[in-house]
């Protein structure tokens, strides 16, 4: 009896031990976590389009037309993933904007730990520069760290952040980008960058210059205007934007403001 009782107590403290390995922390835990690698999307996350099929996607990093010139790592289907409060969120910002005859449109959602890795390891690759007329035409590449253009962490990894703007209705699609066509500058005039349905906002998606900051003072009139409608919209339903870039939103409270998630987008 006392070999088995000992037995017993000896499984008890093994099965203790499990759990406590087992179990991860809540999502609100205050402790960041390292990515998450797994080939399923939480239940907390949400495809855009079940909430609000309204809203225009025109997502960038599948296709050739962004900063690298190739569709980016993890991207499997141009879809907007979203944790499921802020989608509910955009949804309520969407109904203000159509009342005026606008819509949203959303560039990049949810984007896994895989594709920012994809970034930085284009931005220590000085030699590849074949889309810096367009994206970054005043910016020396071996600056793009030190400038906070790119970082080994993304806040769109953790679902609650996205890149969007405004397009007045009814929406013309916007032409696609012809790999090794002429490129310009995305701070130059409007009619001369490469054309987009978004309402004019001083500069292009995505362009590593200091006129994309939202509240840059050299970017005044109509631009600014709709900035500030942007801004004020996507404020009015709970999002924060990041001051350094105009399209650059975040839901608060995030759901997960602490883990950096690594599902593909599919």
């Amino acid at each position: 009896m006392p070999r088995l009782a000992a037995a017993l107590r000896g499984l008890a403290v093994a099965a203790a031990a499990l759990l406590t390995v087992t179990v991860l922390p809540s999502p609100a835990a205050g402790t960041a976590r390292r990515p998450v690698a797994s080939s399923w999307m939480p239940k907390e996350f949400v495809a855009l389009r079940e909430v609000d099929p309204t809203i225009i996607q025109e997502m960038r990093y599948p296709t050739p037309h962004d900063f690298m010139g190739v569709p980016v790592d993890g991207y499997r289907r141009p879809v907007c993933l979203l944790t499921r409060n802020a989608a509910r969120a955009l949804h309520r910002a969407q109904r203000s904007f159509l009342r005026r005859g606008l819509s949203l449109k959303v560039y990049d959602c949810y984007r896994p730990q895989r594709a920012v890795d994809h970034f930085v390891r284009w931005a220590k690759d000085l030699a590849d520069q074949r889309m810096k007329g367009e994206f970054y035409p005043r910016e020396d590449k071996s600056k793009l760290f030190d400038d906070g253009y790119i970082a080994a962490k993304s806040g769109h990894s953790r679902g609650s952040t996205l890149d969007v703007t405004l397009v007045r209705l009814p929406a013309v699609p916007t032409r696609p980008y012809v790999p090794g066509e002429p490129l310009t500058s995305c701070y130059g005039p409007r009619a001369a960058r490469f054309p987009d349905n978004s309402l004019d906002m001083g500069t292009g998606f995505d362009c590593f210059d200091t006129l994309a900051h939202t509240l840059d003072p050299r970017i005044h009139g109509r631009p600014r205007a709709n900035r500030l409608l942007l801004k004020h919209g996507l404020e009015r339903a709970g999002f924060v934007n990041l001051p350094e870039e105009w399209w650059h939103y975040t839901f608060t409270p995030e759901t997960f403001p602490d883990t950096y998630f690594d599902f593909p987008v599919q």
